[in-house]
């Protein structure tokens, strides 16, 4: 006589199969049956192993994650909940991974039609789970470029070893190293955003902010224990504070504070993908493995909303135009020709206190009452602002001296390309 158990354990198996992997990754199955893919990229090579980002090596969470739903798609159970167990085995608060094997247990008795069909389950914390898992499955899947950089990486400076380009479309922070001047991939990390999305305009608005920043503190688990007490364990093993707002968000009136790099409480592996109130989050394995690339006031951390990739060479253009404008507007400085001067501020410049008319009337008061002046230049830093390829942020070392009085600075301007010709529109110091 038939097993009953058995014939049901059949049936759910298609649907199961159907019902994870659609709603998890938004992905389909090749005519084979057995291949999982996303849009139009396996997850398999032809070979049959695993495919991690741009085809290179498969990095755990997302591997271990991939590989159950490939054996999912497959109808091989027994293989999912072992390549489950091993992520667990690894990462026991992992709660995505818990809320993926409790399906497959409860598929052997009945149909799953959806990730999270457990009973009476908080509807918000699996929509949460939810999005975690397609978040991961894209992060895992999706073409890292080989040998091109993000746009914005213009110039970086000597002592700048490491930039962070943080990709709030992919959920994806990127460490590149600086290999004598040009930046070279070495690692990504899975990472939460605000909970209300990106683009932060105001205190307790819950988004994240896009734009230049660097790394201004380091605040380690036990400096967050004396300062927040019991809230220090939001932020698990430690926190990188950035200095949001910067210079651009000030201008356009934006406020807020407080936003770091963290971690996420011990009690969890991970977040979901939009669950912080602003800052960007990090698995506390991860956040300790990217604090070893940190240095206090210099590492820069570009949040751009999706990456434009580009081959290393196609920055030099622009880079060439802004170096030239740079060393003109020095020049120019050092003319003590005020008007040759201020023909390289755009008519929206600001300081912070002072427009471009009370700019001017300064600047030719105090040339006025000098018979030199010469203006050293070094340690240059050029990134494209992100959403706007006409925005540059320029960082470097001013060495100023003249006949009655003589500083050193490190200076920020922000460049805006107006009708072909970059013009300041922003500058004090950094």
């Amino acid at each position: 006589m038939a097993d009953p158990g058995r014939k049901n354990r059949r049936l759910n198996r298609p649907l199961l199969a159907g019902a994870l992997v659609a709603a998890i990754t938004a992905a389909a199955l090749t005519p084979s049956s057995t291949t999982l893919a996303l849009g139009n990229r396996p997850l398999l090579s032809p070979a049959g192993g695993l495919l991690g980002p741009a085809g290179g090596t498969a990095a755990a969470p997302e591997a271990m994650l991939a590989q159950t739903l490939i054996a999912i798609a497959g109808a091989r159970f027994d293989v999912a909940l072992a390549e489950i167990d091993k992520v667990l085995n690894q990462h026991p608060n992992f709660r995505l991974a818990h809320l993926i094997k409790g399906d497959l247990l409860m598929a052997r008795t009945r149909p799953i039609g959806d990730i999270g069909a457990a009973p009476n389950a908080p509807s918000d914390r699996i929509a949460d789970l939810r999005d975690e898992a397609r978040a991961r499955l894209v992060r895992h899947t999706h073409e890292r470029p080989v040998n091109r950089i993000p746009r914005n990486l213009l110039q970086l400076t000597p002592d700048q070893r490491h930039v962070f380009v943080v990709d709030t479309s992919k959920y994806t922070l990127y460490v590149f190293e600086n290999d004598n001047g040009t930046p070279r991939y070495i690692a990504d990390y899975y990472t939460t955003i605000g909970r209300n999305g990106i683009e932060k305009l105001r205190e307790g608005d819950k988004k994240t902010p896009l734009g230049v920043y660097h790394v201004t503190g380091n605040l380690p688990r036990e400096q967050l224990n004396r300062t927040y007490g019991n809230l220090s364990a939001l932020y698990g093993d430690g926190a990188f504070p950035i200095n949001y707002p910067n210079e651009w968000d000030r201008r356009r009136g934006r406020n807020g504070h407080g936003i770091w790099l963290h971690g996420v409480p011990f009690d969890t592996y991970s977040r979901p993908p939009r669950a912080s109130d602003g800052c960007v989050a990090l698995t506390n394995e991860d956040l300790l493995a990217i604090a070893k690339h940190v240095q206090v006031g210099v590492t820069p951390v570009i949040i751009a909303e999706g990456i434009d990739w580009v081959d290393a060479g196609s920055a030099k253009a622009t880079r060439e135009s802004l170096q030239r404008t740079l060393d003109e507007w020095r020049r120019d400085w050092e003319s003590r020709d005020t008007d040759r001067y201020l023909r390289h501020y755009s008519a929206e410049f600001t300081s912070g206190k002072q427009d471009l008319a009370a700019w001017a009337r300064q600047k030719r008061s105090i040339n006025a009452a000098k018979s030199w002046i010469k203006v050293g230049i070094d340690g240059v830093s050029m990134f494209l602002y992100p959403g706007n390829d006409d925005l540059a942020v320029v960082t470097f070392n001013q060495d100023y001296a003249s006949s009655n009085v003589s500083n050193k600075m490190r200076k920020r301007q922000y460049w805006q390309r107006e009708n072909g010709q970059w013009r300041i529109v922003h500058e004090g110091a950094a």
